[in-house]
């Protein structure tokens, strides 16, 4: 699943007429680009969720058959969901997969997904890659590597879901594995994070992250990080 349902508000002034997933990086949409590196590891099934300009995904999509994939698009024009909200109302289309790939339209990775995937565990719900960089929003872990709470480091805001008095804090990549087992534990309904969701799940040790420090990463949020992206990819 790539979620592209967000206003894409960092990218402003392109996000005043275009959905983010439709920003270019060296000429191709970050919509196409990650749709072929999920090709690159055999992933041809992909659930797109729509909302800010949600017409123009689609048409692009349709225009350039789904760029080899089968791509579904899950339609919260009514009233965009964020993550968590995103992931549930999408439930439908994964409830015959024992697991599946979740990551946002506007991160790119030279990331191996095999090793990522290889690092789920039957008894996780959720295996998130994490990296060692600068963060505004970090997700702290133990040296298991089991989630153990949230730090916003520009409010000093932590959120502790397990007593833990040793933890080392990782950045989201924006990327996990998720068990669709997820879906019957998720508390929530209506618009939230997922991160909420990890957090909650993370009381009873449900949650891993995966180190892939060394990978190249950028989240492609801001119009500078464009031209950054065209120069590491």
């Amino acid at each position: 699943m790539l979620f592209a349902a967000g206003l894409g508000t960092r990218l402003k002034p392109f996000t005043d007429h275009h959905p983010k997933a439709l920003a270019t990086v060296n000429d191709k949409t970050l919509l196409q680009l990650n749709i072929e590196y999920l090709q690159r590891h055999g992933i041809r099934d992909v659930v797109v969720n729509v909302h800010h300009f949600a017409d123009q995904i689609e048409n692009i999509l349709s225009q350039n058959h789904g760029f080899g994939s089968n791509v579904t698009i899950s339609d919260e024009r009514d009233s965009v969901l964020e993550t968590g909200g995103g992931l549930l109302k999408a439930a439908p289309y994964f409830e015959n997969e024992e697991s599946f790939v979740v990551m946002n339209v506007d991160v790119l990775t030279t990331l191996n997904l095999h090793h990522l995937i290889a690092a789920h565990q039957p008894n996780s719900l959720a295996t998130l890659a994490v990296m060692q960089r600068a963060s505004s929003r970090q997700l702290l872990f133990e040296k298991d590597k089991t989630l153990c709470g949230w730090k916003n480091n520009q409010t000093g805001e932590i959120k502790m879901a397990l007593p833990s008095e040793s933890f080392t804090p990782f950045a989201f990549s924006g990327i996990q594995i998720i068990s669709s087992k997820i879906f019957k534990a998720i508390p929530f309904e209506g618009k939230f994070s997922v991160i909420e969701v990890y957090l909650f799940l993370a009381k009873q040790k449900l949650v891993k992250g995966f180190d892939h420090t060394g990978d190249i990463f950028i989240d492609v949020g801001k119009p500078e990080s464009l031209q950054r992206a065209s120069n590491l990819f």
